[in-house]
This record gives structure tokens, C-alpha cells and sequence, in this order.
């Protein structure tokens, strides 16, 4: 079975599973056993980190249930916080692994500057001070796009085989005084999204030149690079699959 899962990250300690706090995995899980009965394990298309967001988490489980497939995100909601809400579910083949099948993701970012911080977007929402140029951290998104070793935008912790990834899109837009920028990739590196916001951002503010970022990227060093974003401005927003011709 194939989750489309929806949450506010603000009171969870990530995405998995851990020791020191409650997990958005756990509660999920929990809520698969009230509903159907049976214990199941929870596999997430990625982690999100505590107070980060999901637009779109993908999540698939093992079930033997009998509940309609319109019926079970009814369902599985009646036991679940309102920071959490199932909102499709599909029936996916034995073998489907929600991280090793995803094609592509998308992330956004938020952010909004003001001279002080809005106590509503709290949460939600990554605040700044200075307002960046939009046009001077558009010119850097564009070294950006394409395949390239983002060794630079990883933050210490992370284990993967190659830092090489692909970004096909890289959108900044702006509404009044806040900020989104959405990016999709066919995969991403730990705080990648982050650092590669926070990078644009120093570009937007004049401490990095938009025509420095493919040195930047070349060098792999993490310190040539922007700052790590805080995470109540990440959302993961949509994974794709190819399943029945969607991509």
C-alpha cells in the first residue's frame, strides 16, 4: 500500500523512528494498527528532520486490510493528529520500495524578511532580516541546474556511495515579503535543499557572486558555501514513481 501523507514537522522529532522523541513513522505506524489491527512497518520515500514538513511524504506498508482504498485515508485520519493526515492511498506491487523506486522529488523552501518576525509564520516559515536580490540569486540558480557532484551542499552526517545528483528544476518566486523556492532533483543529498538555499541566499545578500557557484560546487568544500536554512522553512512536497505510465 502507497501513502501520499501530509504533516507539520513542528512537534516531531523527524520523519524516523528514534529514541529521544516522537516520530511522525511512529505515530503513523500507530495509527495503522488502531485502524486495521495489524503491526506494520512504516517505509518513508526519505527522512525528513525535526521541524521540517511534508506537502507529500511517500509511505508504503505492508496490509491485508479490507477497508475500500477511498475509505482508508477516512480512516487512518480518525486516528491520527491533525498535524498528520493521509490524504490518497493506492494499492503498489509486493516488490515497491517507496525510497529505492522514487524517480524524482521536489522540495520548497520558505522564507520571508521583515524587520521583525511574525509570530504567525513561527514554524512555518524561515525568517531573515535582509531581503535578498531575486535576480542576483536567479543567475546562480542556473549554475545549479543539471547533473554535479553537490558534495559542497552536504551536511557532516551524511553517508551516501556518490554526492553526484540531478536538478531539473529551480524556481525562486516572491509574494510580498515572503520568499519560495522549489527545487526537483532525482535525489538529494542530508540538508542538501538547505545549504543550497542558504547558498542562493548569500548570493541574494552579496556575500557570494552568482558567477562563483560553479567554482563553489567544483570545490566540494562546505565551507565556501552559504549557511544551513532552518528546517521549519523545508517542505518536501511531491516523489515521483513510475507507476502506470506516471512520472
Amino acid at each position: 500500500m502507497l501513502l501520499r501523507v501530509e504533516y507539520k514537522g513542528t512537534d516531531y522529532c523527524g520523519w524516523q523512528r528514534q529514541k529521544n522523541g516522537l516520530s511522525v513513522q511512529e505515530v503513523l505506524a500507530r495509527a495503522v494498527k488502531e485502524t486495521t489491527g495489524e503491526a506494520s512497518v512504516m517505509h518513508g520515500s526519505g527522512r525528513t528532520d525535526a521541524g521540517v514538513h511534508a506537502m507529500g511524504q511517500a509511505v508504503h506498508f505492508d496490509t491485508h486490510t479490507n477497508i475500500p482504498l477511498d475509505k482508508l485515508p477516512i480512516a487512518l485520519n480518525a486516528h491520527l493528529p491533525e498535524s498528520i493526515r493521509v490524504l490518497s492511498a493506492r494499492e503498489v506491487p509486493a516488490t515497491f520500495n517507496a525510497r529505492f523506486d522514487a524517480k524524482w522529488k521536489t522540495y520548497v523552501y520558505k522564507l520571508y524578511s521583515a524587520p521583525v518576525s511574525s509570530p504567525l509564520r513561527e514554524g512555518l516559515f524561515a525568517f531573515v532580516h535582509k531581503r535578498p536580490d531575486l535576480k542576483k540569486m536567479r543567475k546562480a540558480a542556473e549554475h545549479i541546474l543539471g547533473e554535479h557532484d553537490f558534495k559542497v551542499f552536504q551536511a557532516a552526517g551524511g553517508h551516501v556511495k556518490t554526492t553526484v545528483r540531478k536538478i531539473t528544476a529551480l524556481e525562486i518566486c516572491e509574494n510580498g515579503d515572503e520568499i519560495t523556492f522549489e527545487v526537483t532533483g532525482n535525489g538529494f543529498l542530508y540538508n542538501m535543499v538547505r545549504i543550497m538555499v542558504g547558498t542562493l541566499y548569500y548570493v541574494g545578500i552579496g556575500k557570494i557572486e552568482a558567477d562563483d557557484i560553479p567554482d563553489i560546487l567544483l570545490s566540494g568544500k562546505r565551507d565556501r558555501a552559504g549557511k544551513t536554512m532552518p528546517p521549519e522553512g523545508l517542505y518536501l512536497k511531491e516523489v515521483g514513481y513510475d507507476l502506470d505510465g506516471e512520472k
